[in-house]
């Protein structure tokens, strides 16, 4: 660590990358399906610097068979690894997308919040074996804790939310979330004392401090919105971690006291320099088919690049390449109509490290 920003081969870095979310799962699904690799080698020959990916499994059942065999696991994740290693592209494994290893180990989601439960027990084996088994790999560039799990805790509707077998146990609070990030530093840290640790989360909800404090929906204020961010951002995680979406506006999802996107990327850096740290974010982009035209959406995509860029974000990855389940919204394909979006996200690493901001500078 060295005063909060990112080095990449001794130098000052910012970069652009693309979610692959399943570049490992589909192999696991069906290892004769080898089309995400390709899909990796083609990213990196474009000049893609690294891709952020689901790097376990997603639903119970893909849990339960990883238990099940972890050898078959883990040989199709050696594949992921020794691909992105021979075509030069980093990887961001996200480790836990969801809370459903907690039902996979027998228990219900809020024995994440216990440190002595068979799902810690578990999350803290996995990581093991992962950092044993990949941490002398150059592929490996941070490791990230799941997805988005700020936005499934401490909701005040969260009864209406469970899933079919789920009970009041399945609900999460950002108390069950504290544990499960905090043991995750700490088996990260003993084996990989060096690397960027990640949240993964989104952006606070609009509501964040009064969903925790008072289970309402009323709107947090500009100083609430900076005591969720010190929360969900905790010191052991050396990154500020969030995702943003430009088919809604900044006003509407993340609190009525900022004027758009710009501004409230400009205020989410003022808090990544005040902490220190670099400022990641993990998925931004929006979707084809929704309010906005194909040429509304083109302008609006390139509008949160440029404010990304000049507020100085410091690492940023696309959502989303080669997603058949949502080809017809967010998929970006070389020949699709979104493969602009690759074009822009790869003119964004010339610009970007012509003006690297060598004030921030983060070892890796």
């Amino acid at each position: 660590m060295v005063d909060g920003g990112f080095q990449l081969g001794g130098k000052p870095y910012r970069g652009v990358g693309a979610n692959y979310f399943d570049l490992f799962l589909r192999i696991r699904k069906n290892p004769d399906d080898d089309s995400s690799l390709k899909g990796l080698k083609d990213l990196s020959e474009a000049g893609i610097p690294f891709i952020r990916f689901n790097a376990a499994a997603y639903s119970a059942q893909e849990w339960t068979r990883y238990l099940e065999d972890k050898d078959a696991h883990f040989q199709q994740m050696d594949r992921v690894v020794r691909t992105a290693e021979e075509a030069g592209i980093g990887l961001i494994p996200s480790c836990f997308w969801t809370p459903y290893l907690a039902h996979a180990a027998g228990e219900r989601k809020q024995a994440w919040g216990d440190p002595q439960s068979r799902t810690t027990s578990l999350m803290k084996d996995y990581m093991r074996e992962f950092i044993t088994r990949y941490g002398q790999s150059p592929a490996i560039w941070a490791w990230e804790f799941g997805n988005e799990w700020n936005l499934i805790a401490d909701l005040p509707n969260a009864a209406e939310l469970r899933r079919e077998g789920e009970n009041e146990l399945d609900d999460l609070t950002n108390n069950h979330l504290s544990v499960a990030l905090a043991a995750f530093s700490q088996v990260v840290r003993e084996l990989d004392p060096t690397r960027p640790l990640i949240t993964g989360h989104s952006h606070p909800r609009a509501a964040a401090w009064h969903n925790t404090h008072q289970r309402s929906w009323k709107n947090d204020s500009y100083e609430q919105w900076i005591t969720i961010l010190h929360r969900d951002n905790p010191p052991e995680y050396d990154t500020v971690g969030i995702h943003i979406y430009a088919d809604t506006e900044a006003e509407e999802v993340c609190g009525k006291w900022t004027s758009g996107w710009a501004d409230y990327l400009s205020k989410l850096r003022a808090f990544s320099t005040d902490t220190r740290r670099p400022l990641f974010i993990g998925e931004f982009g929006l979707a084809d088919g929704g309010q906005f035209n194909p040429e509304q959406v083109k302008s609006r995509f390139r509008d949160i690049i440029t404010a990304m860029e000049e507020t100085g974000v410091d690492l940023a990855a696309v959502w989303v390449f080669d997603l058949p389940q949502q080809r017809d919204s967010w998929e970006i394909q070389f020949n699709n109509s979104r493969s602009y979006m690759l074009e822009d996200v790869i003119e964004a690493n010339r610009q970007w490290n012509a003006n690297p901001r060598p004030q921030h500078i983060f070892r890796h």
